[in-house]
Parts: C-alpha cells; structure tokens; sequence
C-alpha cells in the first residue's frame, strides 16, 4: 500500500500501482471524465502512470495550465500521426504545447504543405479520433532510441536524442506514429473533440537561421465544439486589433526594407502618442524621486563582458564595431544597466546617499533572427522605460513597494486590471547556481513576499523561477479579449553590484554591497504600445490618444471657419486636426470613425453664424450643438478628470 496526500491535506491509502485514473474514479465517475492530467509530487505525469511510493498529487481539469498542457501536447502528436498518413516522406522535428494551442516543425522534403492544405490535414486528424487510439508511453534507452530513430531516417529526432544525457529515455506511441517525448500525455485520442488546424508558416531548425527552414504548422483543439467555436470568435476579434494592421492604418509606426528588419520608426501620430506615454511616467517617477539619465547607444565590449551581458546576448547581439584603434571594439548595447552601474561609480556613496535611482528611456539593441520579428512586439531596436534603484538592504522593501505603486498606478490609468503576479524564488535545494549569501536572498525573498502581502497581492510563487542573480516578481495583465501579455516585471540583484564593485560606506564607516533593483513598468516602448493597441482597438484614451477632435467643414466655404476653431482649441492644448478634403460630409464622418478620433465637430451654416460646432462623439454618434468655449471646457474637464485619478 501506498499513501496519497491530497490538495486538502487529506491522506488515503492506496495499492501500489494506481493511476491518476483510477485515483479520480475513486473520488467520482464525472471527475474521471474531466480530469485530463494529474501533477506526482510536482511533477506531471500522464493519468495512466502507475504511482508506487508515497506521494502528494493534483488532478488537473481543462481550467488548469498543467491539463492544458498535456491536451495540446498530445493534440500535437495527433496532427503529427495525421501527416505521418498523408505525407509518408515526411521527417519530424518538434511539436510543443504553446500558450494557445500547439504546433508542429516538419521537414516535408519535396512536398510544399500550403494554406490550402490545412483542411485536408484537420479532416485526417477528426478521422483518427475517431479511432480512439490508445496514447502510450514507453521507457528505452538512448542507444536503442538512436537505432529506432536511425533506422527510418529521422535524423532530427536523432540529432535531439544526441543531445540528452544517457540514460533512458521516453517515447509516446499511438496507432502507427510514435515520437521522442517526455510527456506528459491524455490517455486516448478520444479525449480531443473540436479541432481547428490554424496555419502554417516557416521556422529555421532549432531557430539557426544558418539551418534548413521547416515548415510550421499551428493548430488547437478543445474537449468540446463550444470552446472552439468561441476561441474562433475571438481569433476573428484579435486579427480587426492587430497592431500591425491598426499601427498602419493609424500612421504610428512604420518599417521599411531600406532601413532594416526589425528597426521600427515612429510616425508623427504614434511620435506624439509614445512621448505622451514618457511623459506620462516622467511624472510619475518625479513624485517618486527618480533622476533621468542619459547613456550612449554603444560601449566598449569590455563593459557587458564585466556585466555578463556578453556571455548571455553575445550571440544575440550585432556584430562588434571595430574601431581603427587596434584591439578596440563596441556593441550596440544590449542592456542599460551596465552604463547605470558606472553612474553610480561616478563618485564615492554613502548610506545618506541612498537609495539612488536612476531612470533612462534607452534604446538596446538585439540581433533577434528574422523568422522571430514580428511587428513591434518582437524587433531588433527597441526603448525600455529602464530604471535602477541601488539601495541598501534594509531599503529594500520600501524600495520595492514603490515600483508596485508605480506599476499599479499605470495599469489603472491604461485600465490593464485584470493581471496576475509571479512571484519566482531560488531552488533551496540548488543554491549553487544562484550568486549572493544566503543572508542576502533570505531578506530579498522576504522583502518581496512581504511587500505583495502588505500590497493586498495574491502572488503566485514559483520556486527555482528566480534568476541566478536575485528573485523577481513579474505581472502577467490580459488585455479586453482575455490574451495574456508580461507587461511589468521587478527583479532584485546581487551579480551586478558584484561584477563591478560597488559600494557605500556604511554608518559604522565600512565598505558595503548596495542591492540594486531593476525595473520596467512598460517592459520596451515598443512591446508596450502594440499592446495597447491590441488592447484598445486602437480607441486610446482621451489624454492619451494623438488626436483628440478633427473638425469636419459641411463644405469648402466653411474651412476658414473649422481653421478659426481649430486655432482656438490648439490654444488650450487640445490637439485638433481639420478634414478640409472636398468630400461629402458622410464621407468624412465615415473616414474618421476608422481613425479612432474620440470627437468630431461638424461645421456648417449655422454653426457659423451662431459660433458653434454639431459634437459627435466616437462610436455614439450626435451629442447636440455648443459653444466653442463650451466644447473646449468639456474636453479639458474630461482629460483632467482622467489624469487627476493619477497624479
């Protein structure tokens, strides 16, 4: 027999041997039908592993990560088998669960596997669940692996084989397609009921540019044909906010050919919108006592040696730039940081001295593979709205619930409220991989779990999510369509105040270690904004978006009129545009929705007569004649209301 603690802290005994099946039938017939995984001891395992010691287990449900995980990861392996069928030739490579489904890189050598092809794949996949495949899970050793693998001529899955350790190793079987996996898996194929194959793209060979490109099929599944039905709803909703689209067809930002992937260039409009949003945090950080600094946009290769940016994004990085001093040699710089730790070694501090913080808009730059671009949320130039806060270890909890205010106070003012928190601590099992004394991660720990009670914040902790160099707390916000996006992150460091020895006197006049604190409340300028985009639809906030009101003349008469106005308003900071084109007003009106500009003031006979505008507001249409002064004093009280609840 064999003890089983479960979530409640209640221990049954069991025979050794039992499954997370027959665990969920002992508790009920209905949850054995739901449960799709269950989690040994913390790890994952499939439901139809037998349990033989002692252990403490979670059965998973469709509304768990970990069941959503193992149904993609078997709903991949089915489209795999599928394909296997249709296109017997064909080699794999990797087929992972992702955050919203799945997707498989294959090699399908001279076939070429188009968009047109996808449903012949997804009616193929229906047809094998059909059969109710059992999904198995076998046990072999590497050597026996590379022969299996060898001998059919998978010579990517050889090359993965390649790369783990000996020992044995884990295959997935179901029908006639058997994989290299380590699971965990539903138990038949029977389980997956609605299936949608999305699309297909390329993808370079374990992301090497310099290796063959693939082609990447994407798909998702679901337990039940409403779930797929809604998800499509969404997907149709996501493509009308894509930040590509909408980024156009607002004039915010651009890229072209000649300048280079991945570099992207702000227009006029989203110029104006980007800086409100620096403007925007300035204020905030003033009221918080930051200090704006300004660094280079390259440095000598030696600083992010010191600062072990090199050894991590050195292969990620631009090509150095040679100098023609020999031996010389500078990077775009990858990270802001490094320069900020020379501010702070501009001159001797003291315990008086701090906490110091220092906030920079810097743009970094990264040599991300062109397969991986993608819009503005993935691009080689990006701004990071950085800052760092050196700090003695006794501040650092203040220290660290002000970036939460911070944090928060942006999240409300761009109504991201729906978010969670991580928070990710060291493995104490494996404390050599982190740097720093156990005094010092005891106290950062602490610092953070305490500043997340204090703030009310229920945090989920992860242990051995910490970076090597300190814990974090990271926010997770899901936008208006329920996507989930890491918009904040605050990471505590000890590596790089050690790398470069800094320091403070103390008040017992010895040499200390500040803690340093790093922190982004938008993330990158440019990830950021695609965001609210997607976020908004593209119907920013009235305090935020570029144009506020474009005035529309009836006719070409009136245009001196519209301009009169306009000048008006610009005098009292209100950014107005005119449409002075010779169109038809409806025309115009239509035109203008598309651009998201909150108020429209049409202009006629009578508005000049009587000194008025006819108001109609985004997406509600007429809201009646006023006065110009009445109208400016509306906007203004509107905006201030808005900011007020910030500052």
């Amino acid at each position: 027999m064999i003890k089983v603690t479960f979530p409640d802290g209640s221990v049954r005994e069991f025979a050794k041997g039992i499954t997370g099946l027959q665990l969920a039938e002992s508790i009920s017939s209905r949850l054995a039908q739901e449960v799709l995984a269950i989690s040994v001891n913390d790890q994952i395992w499939d439901l139809t592993r037998s349990i033989d010691t002692d252990s403490s287990i979670r059965l998973h449900k469709w509304e768990d990560a970990e069941a959503k995980h193992a149904f993609w990861h078997s709903s991949a392996h089915l489209m795999a088998e599928a394909l296997q069928e249709l296109y017997p030739n064909m080699k794999f490579g990797i087929g992972p669960a992702i955050e919203n489904g799945f997707y498989y890189d294959v090699d399908p050598g001279e076939t070429t596997i188009k968009e047109t092809d996808l449903a012949t794949i997804e009616a193929k996949m229906i047809e094998i669940v059909a059969r109710k495949e059992a999904i198995v899970r076998t046990d072999i050793s590497k050597e026996d692996a590379l022969k299996k693998f060898g001998n059919i001529g998978e010579n990517y899955k050889t090359e993965l084989i390649n790369d783990l350790a000996d020992g044995t190793i884990t295959l997935y079987s179901q029908g006639n397609f058997t994989d290299l996996c380590r699971g965990p898996h539903l138990p038949t194929t029977a389980d997956i009921k609605a299936i949608k194959v999305l699309s297909v793209a390329g993808a370079y060979w374990r992301g090497d540019e310099k290796r063959k490109q693939l082609t990447r099929i994407y798909g998702i599944t679901f337990p039940k044909k409403k779930m797929l039905d809604e998800y499509l709803v969404l997907l149709e909703e996501a493509k009308k906010r894509d930040h590509r689209k909408l980024g156009k067809e607002l004039e915010l930002f651009m890229f072209s050919e000649m300048v280079g992937k991945g570099l992207p260039m702000w227009l006029p409009r989203g110029t104006a919108l980007r800086l409100r949003l620096e403007e925007f945090l300035k204020k905030i950080q003033r009221r918080f006592d930051y200090q704006q600094v300004m660094t280079p946009h390259i440095g000598n290769k030696q600083l992010y040696v010191t600062s072990g940016h090199y050894a991590k994004y050195g292969k990620d990085s631009f090509q150095p730039i040679h100098t023609p001093e020999e031996g010389e040699e500078y990077l775009l710089k990858p990270m802001n940081c490094p320069h900020h730790c020379e501010i702070y070694k501009f001159k001797p501090r003291s315990y008086k001295d701090l906490p110091l913080r220092f906030a920079e808009f810097g743009t970094v730059y990264r040599y991300e593979q062109s397969g991986e671009l993608h819009g503005l949320t993935r691009v080689r130039s990006f701004t990071q709205d950085d800052a760092h806060i050196f700090c003695r270890p006794d501040q650092l909890k203040d220290e660290f619930l002000k970036v939460m205010d911070i944090i928060f106070i942006i999240f409300k003012a761009l109504e991201f409220e729906n978010f969670e928190a991580q928070i990710s601590l060291r493995d104490p099992n494996n404390t050599e991989k982190y740097i720093g004394s156990d005094e010092n991660w005891e106290k950062a720990e602490s610092a953070i779990i305490e500043a997340c009670a204090e703030k009310g914040l229920k945090a989920k902790v992860e242990t051995g999510e910490a970076a090597f160099y300190g814990p974090k707390l990271d926010f997770m916000v899901r936008d208006a369509i329920g996507r989930k996006w890491q918009l904040g992150t605050i990471q505590v460091d000890y590596n790089l105040p050690e790398r470069f020895e800094l320091d403070y006197t103390g008040e017992d006049n010895q040499k200390h270690r500040p803690v340093m604190i790093h922190r982004a409340p938008f993330g990158s300028m440019e990830r950021f904004v695609a965001v609210l985009i997607e976020h908004t639809a593209g119907k920013f906030p009235l305090w935020l978006t570029p144009d506020q009101v474009v005035i529309l003349p009836i006719s070409e008469k009136f245009n001196d009129y519209a301009f009169d106005i306009a000048k008006e308003l610009n005098a009292q900071d209100i950014r107005i545009t005119v449409d002075d084109r010779n169109e038809k007003i409806g025309r115009k009106i239509r035109d203008n929705e598309l651009k998201r500009i909150p108020y429209m003031l049409v202009v006629g006979e009578k508005e000049a007569e009587n000194g008025e505008v006819a108001v109609r507001r985004q997406g509600e249409g007429d809201k009646g004649s006023m006065k110009v002064s009445e109208f400016a004093k509306l906007i203004i009280t509107e905006v201030e209301s808005l900011i007020n609840q910030y500052n």
